[in-house]
Order: structure tokens, then C-alpha cells, then sequence
């Protein structure tokens, strides 16, 4: 709920008031309902505090416990509070009032540096343990708030964003040549897998799941494990896993409701936000509370090019969610004049970093100016909800089943699942045959198409293949090789680059709109839960993501929490929004072509490639276009290289 920043001086000399006086200058275009700091001899640590939480309202940070001798400073909204109450034998009558931040020092007092393990939510912190002479901190397992850092012999400085370092005469604006590398190789939304560093040389990152401890003039940072916890049965029945399941995702959203503030929640027309919105509703009609929610359509003048399967305008479907739920207020927004090109420099300043999700830049952007103005603290998002609770693509399920020859039970489940989608049986057993043997499908080309957007040249310097190679499994066409369903989603969550930029994205545009991001589809709690539980569950009488779909039952409509014929897509109309800008965009895009320092770094022939694309008529189609894809991505670096390179 806040901004946190600090300085250790590791060789004991007093801080140089000129610095932290920097930092605190450079956090002041934040809002803040208070900021105080702490000094004592080589110790500065500061707080830039919004107050979300009832017990965060008048909070002391940071805050210095005397008999213990330790001072917290956090940026944190922690959910597992009546667990932790137990653990740490927190007294009744205190328990409402605690604030997150004691619980945080009371557990490392308790564990010491295992601390991060007992903790669920969303969290940075840095401990001075002044008895130790040890400064300690850790970032909750998914990143879902930030910590920069900037070390050298004699000094650590650490804060939530990337500027106020930058702004301290110490500190190199030189870039970080292997952050483009990576950046320009990794071909999906993930800017880059190495988590630890950031576009600039000298300035650290760290990674989600990690701590840090500084000590004796040394900086460690370790990862922790936050996927363990207590297995579920395997043997209960199929109607105790789905009560079970509501347990724990009520517990999650709950707990992700706390504020004094107005909530609200994204919603589309699908399961994971609808299912959230739900469970909300019903939390906070006990609080007599009104739920808001907030949902993204097209413009009106926008035609949907999609196949049939697919609906850009999901507003009925989400009228449909309303209505059923109650007593709720929905917004519902277009964003006119918004488009994802003349945002890149307002989302690269939140950022501080080049950025690949441009598709749905300026209306993740906008849900957050559109909350502000509705004095909203929590706005609840479901984006991880495709890897826990609506997990459960059929295909891949029926291949194992195909496999292990039960076959009596595959036919059986295929007849009801081509009557859920609207398929002939035929078509589904040749995809199910598809999958489970793909090596007898003919006229297949299994060489790739993929070629990266970097210079080879860049890349043989930077040996960024090398370093990929370590942090990915994948063959050497970049396929992963990994195949079964349930090994890759288990890889997905132990990957901490996956939801590193996004979430850094909501972080920050958090202390600019006072707003938090808050995804109960991302609870610890309910992860563990979701991926203790056997594949049946997720697919099962002809029903993928089954589990979300029978927990629904009487929270969500039938027709969106059994319509398996039509799914939403976001974001198709970029390509439309930005024509009115065309000329400029081709404009630039031909100063870039002709920069000679930046086709340093990129593939000047997958660049120019990209290019010739523009000399086509323009249409709403080209959303999906790969040379468009390339432009964007090189736009975005180069706006940043040219605004930002030293």
C-alpha cells in the first residue's frame, strides 16, 4: 500500500542527507495519505504510505519495535492474517486493529528468514535487524509488488521503482545491453526470464519469491519455497472437491476485499472474473457493501471481424452475470480516443521498463483512472485464473485417456463433449488423435518459423542463447520439452518471469491511482489447492474447465457458466483504434528503420521484412498480423533506448 525506499551504509559512515532527500523528491508525484522516515547513524528507511486497509488507516511506518530493536518499512496487503493470528499467538482483542506490517515483523521474529514462506498476499519489505546489524527483506512469490535495488562496496539503496535510484549521483543511467538481448528473443508477452536485473546496468530487481539479506558488507538473495503446503485427498468425491474448492475461494476472495474504500471488480463475460464477482457479492452484501465492476468493450463503430466462436463485444454475457448475481453496479467502458500506440510513452512511464502487452495497454491503464475516480482501494482481477481455477483443456486429457485405453470411458466423454460445443464426434477424435500422436499427422513441417528479432551479431555478444538455455527446457527450434499438460503447468508456476511484468505494470499504476490490483485466482492457498486435486476434476462429462464450472453452480447463469460454443477475446480492435494515427505511426516507424545505431541490435532483415506490411491498405484484421507484432515491439525498445539511453 505503499512506496518504500532505504539506505544501508555497509561501511557505518552517516548517510549523506542529499540522497535520501533525492528519494523522497522523486516519490512526491505519488499520492499519499502520509510519508515518514526513519534515520539512525547508516540506516534510512522511508515509507510513502497509502492507506487501503482499515488497519492500515493512521498505520506507523516505518515502524520501530523497541524491545526488539527492529524497524519494517512495507509495501504490503497480507491475506492469511487469521492464520497467521494463530501461528504467532496474537491476543483476541488486538487482532482487528494489527496492521500488516506488525504481522510481517512479528513472523520474523518468529522464523527469521523463512519468514516469506508463512506469509500469503502481496508483499515487499525490508527489517532492519539492528542486534544483527542485518537488513532483511523479501517479495511475495509472484511479484505482485516491486523492489529495485542499487548496491556497490560500500552501500545498498533500495526503493518500489526504478527512478528514485537513478535519480542518486551514484548511480549509472548506463542500459543493460543483456536485458534487450533478452527482450528481443523471447517472442511471447514475457519481456525477460531473468528476473534479477532491469533495463539499466547498475540498477537490480528482486526477483518474485525471493529474499535478501545484507550483511557483514555482503548481499545475498535466496529463493523460498512458496508451492508447498498440506496435499488434499485424492480419494473424496467428486461433490466434496467442489465443496472443498468453494472453501478455499471464498477464503481467498474474502480476504481480498479489505478495504475502508469502495471495491470493485474487472468483469468480463467469462468464468474466472464472473466467478470472482460472485463470490464478492456475497462477501460484501454481509458488510452492506455494493460491489462495482468494471468492463471493457469495444467502440461502437468497431465491426467484429472474429470467427463465430469468438465475441469481442461480451457485454451480453456480462449483463447476463448482473443480472443473475444482483445488486450490482457495472460499468462499462470503451475507452473512445484510447489506442494502444499513442499510449506507449503514459505505460512506459508507469513502467519504467519496454513493455510487449500493447494489445491491452491503454485500457489495463484505464480501469485504473476510472476506479480512482470512484474512490475505489481493491479492484479484483481473475488473470490467473486459466492455470488454477478454470484449468482443464479436454484435448489433452482425452489424448491420456486414449492412451491408457480406456477407451469405453473416452467415447463416453466425447459424445458429450461435441454436444457441449457444437462438434461432430469425428472432428473431436481426430484432434484427440492429433494430440496424443502427433508424429503420424501427415504434411506436418516440424522446423520453425520463428525467426528472433535480435542482431546475431548482439546476440553472440550478449551470449543471451547461452543464459536462456539455463532458465528455459526447450529443444533447439525453442519448443518446449516439456509435453504433458500437467508438468507444464507446474513449470508455469515455478517460472517467476511468467506474471513478472504484468504484475509490475498493476504495482505501479497502484501508487499512481491509489488503487490495488488484487487476483484471488492467484492465492497461494487456492493454487496449492488446484494443483493437489487429479485431472478428472477439471475434465470431466464432457466439460472442460469443469471444476470452475460445477463450483459455479448458483453463482454464475448457465448460459456463461456452461457456454463452451463462444469465448470472449479482448483487445481486437487495437489495430482499429490506431488508424486514425496511421501516417504517424508509419512515420516513425521509418525513422526507427533508419536509425543505424538501433539496427545494431535487431534483425535488420526481420525488420524491413515487418515493414513492407505497411504498404497494404490498413484494417481492423491486421490485429493479429506478426509483422505488426514485430513493429510494435521494436517501437516500444526503441521510444525507450531513444529516451532513456546513456
Amino acid at each position: 500500500m505503499s512506496a518504500i525506499a532505504g539506505i544501508y551504509q555497509m561501511n557505518k559512515e552517516p548517510i549523506t542527507p542529499e540522497y535520501y532527500n533525492r528519494i523522497m523528491d522523486s516519490l512526491l508525484h505519488f499520492p499519499a495519505d502520509d510519508t515518514k522516515v526513519w534515520i539512525k547513524d547508516e540506516i534510512f528507511l522511508a515509507c510513502h504510505a497509502q492507506w487501503i486497509t482499515p488497519e492500515s488507516v493512521n498505520e506507523i511506518l516505518p515502524f520501530y519495535d523497541v524491545e526488539q530493536q527492529m524497524v519494517i518499512t512495507s509495501d504490503a496487503i497480507i491475506d492469511n492474517r487469521e492464520e497467521l493470528f494463530e501461528k504467532l499467538q496474537i491476543k483476541e482483542n488486538k487482532r482487528k486493529t494489527i496492521p500488516d506490517s506488525f504481522l510481517i515483523l512479528q513472523a520474523y521474529q518468529k522464523w527469521g528468514e523463512d519468514c516469506p514462506e508463512y506469509l500469503i498476499g502481496d508483499f515487499a519489505f525490508m527489517i532492519w535487524d539492528e542486534k544483527r546489524q542485518k537488513l532483511f527483506g523479501a517479495r511475495d512469490f509472484s511479484g505482485g509488488r516491486t523492489l529495485y535495488y542499487y548496491s556497490n562496496l560500500t552501500q545498498l539503496v533500495f526503493c518500489t521503482t526504478i527512478k528514485p535510484l537513478l535519480n542518486l549521483p551514484t548511480v549509472s543511467k548506463d542500459l543493460n545491453q543483456e536485458w534487450i538481448a533478452e527482450f528481443l528473443v523471447i517472442a511471447g508477452m514475457v519481456d525477460v526470464a531473468d528476473t534479477s536485473i532491469t533495463p539499466y546496468k547498475e540498477i537490480k530487481q528482486l526477483p518474485p519469491a525471493h529474499s535478501i539479506t545484507v550483511q557483514n558488507g555482503k548481499v545475498l538473495l535466496k529463493q523460498y519455497n512458496y508451492l508447498k503446503g498440506d496435499r488434499i485427498p485424492s480419494n473424496l468425491s467428486d461433490e466434496e472437491y467442489i465443496e472443498a474448492f468453494q472453501e478455499v475461494f471464498q477464503q481467498a476472495v474474502t480476504s481480498r476485499v479489505r478495504t475502508h474504500k469502495t471495491v470493485g471488480a474487472q468483469l468480463s463475460g467469462g468464468l474466472d472474473s464472473g466467478s470472482i464477482v460472485s463470490f464478492a457479492a456475497r462477501e460484501l452484501k454481509k458488510q452492506n457493501k455494493q460491489l462495482h465492476t468494471f468492463s471493457y468493450i469495444p467502440t461502437n463503430d468497431f465491426t467484429d471481424y472474429t470467427a463465430s466462436h469468438l465475441i469481442a463485444n461480451e457485454k451480453p454475457y456480462i449483463r447476463s452475470t448482473v443480472d443473475y448475481i444482483g445488486g450490482l453496479k457495472d460499468h462499462y467502458f470503451d475507452f473512445v480516443g484510447k489506442d494502444s500506440y499513442s499510449e506507449i510513452d503514459s505505460i512506459m512511464g508507469h513502467m519504467e521498463t519496454p513493455y510487449k502487452f500493447y494489445v491491452n495497454s491503454f485500457w489495463l491503464k484505464g480501469m485504473f483512472e476510472e476506479a480512482n475516480k470512484m474512490n475505489v482501494g481493491i479492484l479484483l482481477n481473475g488473470g490467473r485464473g486459466n492455470l488454477s481455477i478454470s484449468w482443464g483443456d479436454a484435448f489433452p486429457y482425452y489424448a491420456q485417456l486414449l492412451k491408457q485405453f480406456k477407451w469405453v470411458r473416452l467415447l463416453s466423454e466425447v459424445k458429450s463433449f461435441s454436444i457441449n460445443v457444437g462438434s461432430g464426434r469425428k472432428t473431436i477424435l481426430s484432434s484427440v488423435l492429433n494430440q496424443a500422436f502427433p508424429k503420424l499427422q501427415r504434411n506436418v513441417n516440424y522446423s520453425t518459423t520463428h525467426t528472433p528479432l535480435i542482431n546475431p551479431e548482439f546476440a553472440n555478444q550478449t551470449r543471451v542463447y547461452d543464459k536462456l538455455r539455463t532458465l528455459y527446457e526447450i529443444d533447439k527450434t525453442g519448443r518446449t520439452l516439456i509435453k504433458d499438460p500437467v508438468a507444464l503447468r507446474k513449470q508455469h508456476f515455478e517460472q517467476l518471469f511468467q506474471w513478472n511484468a504484468s504484475n509490475s505494470l498493476a504495482a505501479k499504476l497502484s501508487l499512481h491511482y491509489s488503487v490495488w490490483k488484487r487476483d484471488p485466482t492467484n492465492d497461494l492457498r487456492v493454487i496449492r489447492f488446484c494443483m493437489s486435486i487429479p485431472h478428472e476434476q477439471y475434465v470431466q462429462n464432457g466439460l472442460n474447465r469443469a471444476l470452475i464450472r460445477r463450483a459455479t453452480k448458483n453463482y454464475l447463469p448457465d448460459n456463461v457458466r456452461l457456454n463452451m460454443k463462444v469465448r470472449g477475446v479482448q483487445g481486437v480492435d487495437w489495430v482499429h483504434r490506431i488508424m486514425p494515427r496511421w501516417n504517424v505511426f508509419t512515420s516513425e516507424v521509418e525513422t526507427m528503420c533508419h536509425d543505424k545505431a538501433f539496427m545494431e541490435i535487431v534483425n535488420e532483415e526481420k525488420l524491413l521484412d515487418a515493414k513492407e506490411c505497411l504498404n497494404e491498405s490498413v484494417k481492423p484484421e491486421h490485429a493479429y498480423s506478426s509483422h505488426l507484432k514485430v513493429l510494435m515491439d521494436s517501437l516500444v525498445l526503441y521510444r525507450f533506448i531513444k529516451n532513456e539511453g546513456r
